[in-house]
C-alpha cells in the first residue's frame, strides 16, 4: 500500500526520488519503497526526511510514534537508548514532572521540547513553584563553538537560529521565582535534562544532528558515580554562563 501522504509532500515540494535521497543520503530506491510500499526507514532517517520536507516525521510515518524498549544494565546507567529519537518526548516530560528538588537542563537549543509540548513553561513554572530550582542552560547563537557546531552536523546557520528560538521560549521564564535561565558558550559534548536523582543525557556525535546520538537514561546510586560526572559538568557550565534578560 503506497504512502499517499508522503507522495503529496514531495509532490507538493518539488522532490524527486532522486532528490530526497541525495537529501537524506539513501540510495533512490530506498525513497521509491518508502512511497510505493510504504517501508517505515530508521528514526533518524525518517527524522531527517521530515526536516527537509518540513513535515511532521510522525504524518509522515504513524509507526514511529512507538518508543522502542531500552536495555536496562546496572549502578548509574538505568537505559541506553541508540538514538534519542527513539526517546518519546513524554519520557521527557515525566522526567521533569517527577522532580521535586531540582531541575537541569543543559542544551544548544533543545526546541523539540517546546514544539511537542507547549505547556513546557508551564511544567517549569509548576515545579518551581512546589520548591524546585530550576536552572536552563541554552547556547549563545553567538558564539563560535555554536557556529562550528553548526557547520560539524551540516546545519549551517540554522543551529544559530535555533538558539535563538529556544532563548526566546525560555526568555519568557526570567523573573519567575526559583527559575533562572542563562547562555553558554561552551563546545557542548552532551546535552543534559536533569530531574533530581535521574538524568537524560544526549551524546554529540560528530557531523551528526543530535536526534542521531544516543541517550542514556541515569539513575543516581551512590557517590562518584556516572550520574555524579554529569552533574558536575553541568555545574561547571552553568559556571560560565551569563543570565539571560526578561521579554
Amino acid at each position: 500500500m503506497p504512502n499517499e501522504r508522503l507522495r503529496t509532500v514531495m509532490t507538493a515540494g518539488g522532490w524527486t526520488y532522486a532528490t530526497l535521497a541525495e537529501a537524506a543520503d539513501v540510495d533512490p530506491k530506498s525513497v521509491e519503497r518508502w512511497v510505493n510500499r510504504d517501508r517505515t526507514p530508521h528514526r533518524a532517517t525518517a527524522m531527517r526526511v521530515a526536516e527537509r520536507l518540513g513535515e511532521d516525521v510522525f504524518a509522515l510515518w504513524p509507526s514511529l510514534r512507538q518508543g522502542r524498549a531500552a536495555r536496562a544494565v546496572s549502578a548509574d546507567l538505568v537505559a541506553l537508548h541508540e538514538q534519542r529519537a527513539d526517546v518519546p518526548v513524554s519520557a521527557f516530560v515525566d522526567l521533569l514532572k517527577q522532580a521535586t528538588e531540582r531541575i537541569d537542563v543543559l542544551v544548544y537549543a533543545a526546541v523539540f521540547l517546546h514544539e511537542a509540548y507547549p505547556r513546557l513553561n508551564d511544567l517549569l513554572r509548576e515545579r518551581a513553584a512546589e520548591g524546585a530550582a530550576v536552572w536552563i542552560a541554552v547556547g549563545d547563537a553567538d558564539s563560535s563553538n555554536v557556529q562550528q557546531r553548526g557547520r560539524e552536523e551540516r546545519f549551517g546557520e540554522g543551529i544559530e537560529s535555533r538558539c535563538r528560538v529556544a532563548a526566546m521560549h525560555y526568555r519568557q521564564l526570567v523573573g519567575t521565582p526559583g527559575i533562572e535561565v542563562r547562555t553558554h558558550g561552551t563546545t557542548l559534548y552532551n546535552s543534559i535534562y536533569r530531574a533530581d536523582g535521574q538524568m537524560f543525557v544526549n551524546a554529540h556525535v560528530w557531523g551528526a544532528n543530535a536526534y542521531a546520538a544516543p541517550v542514556w537514561h541515569l539513575r543516581r546510586s551512590g557517590d562518584g558515580g556516572m550520574f555524579d560526572t554529569y552533574a558536575a559538568s553541568f555545574d561547571a557550565v552553568w559556571g560560565t554562563g551569563v543570565s539571560v534578560g526578561g521579554v
